[in-house]
């Protein structure tokens, strides 16, 4: 079954005459929502912390959402 699904989709992208061009925008618009984006705006939140300084703010904020 999972290699009729396969054949399926292969000869359908194989014979579209957009498919290949549609496939680089989908891989460039994934590049730039999961790298560019988390580089600019989604910055670690435990980043230049202790181990022991992370575990208090992770107990602080799950504590917190328990209130």
């Amino acid at each position: 079954m999972l290699t009729s699904v396969w054949r399926f989709y292969r000869d359908g992208f194989r014979n579209m005459t957009w498919g290949r061009t549609l496939w680089l925008v989908i891989i460039i618009k994934l590049f730039i929502i999961f790298v560019v984006l988390r580089l600019f705006f989604f910055h670690p939140a435990l980043s230049g912390m202790s181990d022991k300084e992370k575990q208090n703010k992770v107990g602080e904020n799950l504590i917190e959402k328990i209130k």
